[in-house]
């Protein structure tokens, strides 16, 4: 293996490129090169190139097209105005357009000649540069047909000058970031709208560059969960939003506060989840505050809110904790939407739930105890139930339950205390006579009892 192709491979593995396409633009390196000492005017220069012997083979390559008059050439060429009578005779008398050509698009811009002269137009794509004409092509290779390719093979100069040798370089640099740009540009265009893992890069003004392996991606300001913290070097998961190519190559976009995230996260941490037993039904998420997920599952012996929690909440914290402190809740998912927005709400308890399926709204019902809770902190609770369930939900507070109650409760205080001031009133009394006659009773028994007293009464017997 010569050091060139060793090169040669070793690039393909650092930039992740073909093979071929490197040796492709080597092949049009040197053809700029050629062209820029050796070429002449009217020469289409393709360069074959082996990298096992650095040698290559330099060719001007034409197409076989169909005769061309050379009157209708020259009136074609006085139509479009692109070159005098002094000019046409300077080119050698065949009235043959230089380099660039006159094209169909040329000759339609001047607005001269009518679109139905089908036959001229196609006259008029003849280019001397990369074309020649079936008798001319005959008068090299007898075997020639329209269509078919001529190699002339040229002489390969020993040595290229410096000039030429500074426009191969130039050649090669630029054609290989292209394809290193194409490529890259191919591989995070199909991961879009997917979740990937990178590395946090550096800080530049509000951006935060995040290392994604081949490529390094955007996660501009209002991509970012408020608070959050990116330190370089930290392994966090970001949504790939966008992906564009800009004037530096391809641009990807990437974001924090997707749902997806919140998703992939889920089907990464619970295998229940992965493996189909435990259905992940709708997720609603204020990035950085609080999310809400739905679980359900057709398995009578799976817990699909345990499932998600996991042995002490550790699953749960896994997750909690690669959202940066995210609060979770996790909600049955019920078919019936009246159970199904009642779970949404929680941890508040519901009384009642009407639906109006025309305007798709819930009427919520709750005590006045739950009703702050029920709506949640600057309405977050009631604000991820709605997007969660898919309903408009109007929570309000059950004034004529909590009336009748707090009528009844009020005559059964008043009754207990009329009953305890009769109860009072009546045996207020009594109290003070008990004393009086227990204090009374107490000495005569006392003296009664004393050993003193019994003596004495024996005496007097």
């Amino acid at each position: 293996m010569s050091d060139l192709s060793s090169a040669i491979k070793q690039i393909c593995e650092e930039k992740g490129l073909d093979e071929k396409s490197v040796i492709t633009t080597i092949e049009s390196a040197l053809a700029a090169a050629y062209r820029k000492d050796f070429g002449e005017k009217n020469q289409n220069i393709k360069v074959e190139f082996d990298p096992e012997t650095g040698k290559s083979k330099v060719f001007d390559v034409k197409t076989i097209v169909e005769d061309m008059p050379p009157e209708e050439e020259t009136e074609t060429v006085g139509t479009a105005g692109q070159l005098s009578d002094d000019a046409s005779e300077d080119a050698g008398g065949k009235n043959l357009l230089p380099d660039a050509g006159v094209g169909t698009a040329d000759v339609g811009a001047t607005g001269q000649l009518p679109e139905t002269e089908t036959p001229e137009e196609e006259k008029r794509k003849f280019n001397p540069k990369t074309e020649i004409q079936i008798s001319d092509a005959k008068m090299i290779k007898k075997t020639a047909k329209v269509g078919d390719e001529i190699k002339t093979k040229l002489e390969v100069p020993a040595a290229y000058g410096r000039m030429a040798a500074q426009t191969a370089k130039q050649v090669i640099v630029q054609r290989l970031r292209e394809a290193e740009r194409e490529m890259v540009f191919g591989e995070f265009k199909d991961k879009e709208k997917e979740v990937v893992s990178g590395v946090v890069q550096r800080h530049e003004g509000r951006f935060v560059l995040v290392d994604l392996g081949r490529a390094v991606g955007y996660l501009p300001a209002e991509e970012q969960i408020f608070g959050e913290k990116y330190t370089p070097g930290e392994r966090i998961k970001v949504y790939i939003k966008e992906v564009r190519l800009g004037s530096k190559g391809p641009e990807i976009i990437l974001s924090r506060t997707s749902d997806e995230i919140l998703k992939k996260v889920f089907y990464l941490e619970i295998p229940e989840i992965s493996n189909g037993l435990v259905e992940l039904k709708a997720v609603a998420r204020e990035a950085g505050a609080r999310s809400k997920v739905a679980v359900a599952t057709d398995s009578e012996n799976v817990d699909p809110i345990g499932s998600c929690v996991g042995q002490r909440g550790s699953r749960i914290q896994t997750i909690i904790s690669e959202l940066g402190g995210e609060k979770i809740d996790i909600i049955q998912y019920d078919e019936n939407p009246s159970k199904f927005i009642g779970n949404a709400l929680s941890p508040a308890k519901i009384i009642s739930i009407k639906l109006d399926e025309k305007e798709k709204k819930a009427y919520v019902k709750v005590m006045a105890d739950q009703l702050s809770l029920a709506i949640g902190k600057n309405g977050q609770n009631a604000r991820l139930a709605a997007r969660l369930t898919g309903w408009k939900i109007d929570i309000g507070e059950a004034k004529i339950e909590k009336e009748e109650k707090g009528e009844e409760g009020k005559e059964g205080k008043k009754e207990k205390k009329d009953e305890e001031k009769e109860a009072v009133g009546a045996a207020g009394q009594l109290p003070k006579k008990e004393k009086k006659e227990k204090k009374e009773k107490k000495p005569k028994e006392k003296k009664a009892e004393t050993p003193d007293d019994a003596s004495k009464k024996a005496e007097t017997k």
